[in-house]
C-alpha cells in the first residue's frame, strides 16, 4: 500500500514537467531577445575627475557628514577631511544648474563618498552630484556617531554671496584688499604730495582741505599714503617697493595753472602731514572667494616681511613674499613655508665635521594679492614658529 502512494506521488509530481518538456521539443526555438541597455543622460557639466587625489590624502576620522554652520571657512572644513586642505577643489563636485558651485552657505550638508579609492565631497540633497556610474547601495548611509545632522527640508531661497562662507578668514586679510599696500620707486619719484593745508594746519583728517605739487594728470580720487619700510629681496639685495601706509582718501577740487591743486580729504584713518604722498585710487576686484591649488609652475623664493613688526609668524599672519606676477603667483596659490635645517656635529668624523639637516616644512599660506615682483600670503597653518628669511616652495 505505501508502495502504491509513493508511485503515485511521484506521478503527480514529474508528470507536468514531462509534459513541458514534450511541448518544449515539438515547438520552434524562441530567440532570445537582449534587453536594450539604459542609457543616461550626461549631466550638463561633468563632475570634475580627481585622478590625482587617492583616498591616502583623507583623514582618518573624516565625518560622511558635516552641516556647514556660521563661521566656517572652506579651509577649516576641507581639514576636517582632507590632510591637504587645498585639495578640494579636485574632489568638490556640485550641481552647477542648481546653486552657484563654488558658494556654500550655513545649513549647507557636505557628504563624503570613497567611489574606487578617490574621495568624492558633495552637498546632500538637490544641490549636489552622486558620482557618475554608481548606484544608490556604494554610497554610505551610515552616520558615524557624535556628528551633529540637521536634515534639510527642500525649500526655495535667494542667498548673496556675502551669506556665503569664505574660503578664508576675511577679517585677516580684509585692510589689504581694499587698500593700497605697495608703491615703488618710481611712483614716489614722480607721485604728488601735500605742500600745506588750508590755514596752515600742521594735521588734516576728514573734511579739510589740502595743497598738492606734482598733480600733472588730474584725477577723480587719490589715495594718501607715506611711505614705510622698503620691501627688499633676501636674494639679490634689490629694493622691490616699498610699504605705503593708507592714511586717507580725498578728492581733486580743482587743478590751478602754476599752482597747488586743491583737493579734500573725504576720509581718514590717521592724520595726513606735509609730504605726505597721492598716489592714484586703487580700482581691484574685490576677491571675497579663493579657490586654492598650488601653483602650475615651479615657485621657490623667500618671506621678506611680517606685518605687525613681530619676530616670530604664526597662524593668520600676512607675509610679504619675494615673488608675484611675474614668477606665476596668483591670488589662491598655495606655498609650503620651508624652515632651514640646523647645523650639528658629526662626532664620528674627523674633526666633528659640521652637517645640515634636512629643511622641514613649518607651515602652509596662500598668496591673495599679488604684485609684479611680490605678494602677500595668509599663513593658513604653523607646524612650528616661522621667520622673515624662510623660504617656501610648492606645497
Amino acid at each position: 500500500m505505501n508502495n502504491k502512494m509513493t508511485g503515485l506521488r511521484l506521478a503527480s509530481v514529474l508528470l507536468p514537467a514531462f509534459i513541458t518538456l514534450g511541448l518544449n521539443g515539438c515547438s520552434s526555438p524562441q530567440p532570445v531577445v537582449q534587453p536594450e541597455p539604459i542609457v543616461q543622460p550626461e549631466p550638463e557639466v561633468a563632475p570634475e575627475p580627481a585622478p590625482e587625489v587617492e583616498s591616502s590624502v583623507v583623514t582618518p576620522d573624516y565625518p560622511e557628514r558635516y552641516v556647514v554652520v556660521k563661521g566656517d571657512t572652506l579651509w577649516d572644513i576641507s581639514k576636517k577631511f582632507l590632510n591637504d586642505p587645498w585639495l578640494w577643489p579636485s574632489v568638490w563636485h556640485i550641481n552647477p544648474s542648481i546653486r552657484n558651485p563654488h558658494l556654500i552657505y550655513p545649513g549647507d550638508i557636505i557628504v563624503m563618498y570613497i567611489i574606487d579609492g578617490k574621495p568624492y565631497i558633495t552637498l546632500d540633497g538637490q544641490a549636489g552630484m552622486r558620482p557618475s556610474g554608481t548606484s544608490a547601495e556604494k554610497l554610505p548611509r551610515e552616520i558615524k556617531p557624535g556628528l551633529k545632522v540637521v536634515k534639510l527640508s527642500p525649500s526655495a531661497r535667494v542667498s548673496g554671496i556675502h551669506k556665503a562662507i569664505s574660503t578664508i578668514p576675511m577679517n585677516a586679510i580684509r585692510p589689504f584688499l581694499d587698500r593700497p599696500r605697495v608703491v615703488t620707486e618710481d611712483q614716489l619719484d614722480d607721485a604728488p604730495y601735500i605742500v600745506s593745508s588750508y590755514e596752515e594746519h600742521l594735521i588734516s583728517g576728514t573734511g579739510n582741505k589740502v595743497y598738492a605739487m606734482n598733480v600733472e594728470t588730474p584725477l577723480a580720487a587719490y589715495n594718501i599714503v607715506r611711505p614705510g619700510k622698503e620691501y627688499v629681496d633676501p636674494e639679490s639685495g634689490d629694493v622691490l617697493g616699498y610699504e605705503a601706509i593708507y592714511l586717507a582718501d580725498a578728492r581733486l577740487l580743482k587743478v590751478d595753472e602754476d599752482k597747488p591743486a586743491t583737493l579734500i580729504v573725504t576720509k581718514a584713518l590717521r592724520e595726513v602731514l606735509n609730504n605726505d604722498v597721492l598716489i592714484p585710487y586703487e580700482q581691484r576686484d574685490q576677491m571675497f572667494q579663493f579657490t586654492p591649488r598650488s601653483p602650475q609652475e615651479e615657485v621657490k623664493g623667500q618671506i621678506m616681511s611680517v606685518f605687525n613688526g613681530v619676530s616670530q609668524i604664526g597662524q593668520h599672519m600676512v607675509v610679504a613674499l619675494n615673488r608675484g606676477e611675474e614668477h606665476g603667483l596668483a591670488p589662491g596659490h598655495v606655498l609650503a613655508v620651508m624652515q632651514k635645517g640646523a647645523t650639528v656635529h658629526d662626532s664620528q668624523r674627523f674633526l666633528f665635521t659640521s652637517v645640515e639637516l634636512p629643511d622641514e616644512r613649518a607651515g602652509i599660506m596662500m598668496v591673495f594679492k599679488t604684485y609684479k615682483n611680490l605678494s602677500y600670503a595668509l599663513i593658513m597653518e604653523a607646524n612650528r614658529a616661522m621667520h622673515v628669511n624662510d623660504r617656501f616652495e610648492n606645497p
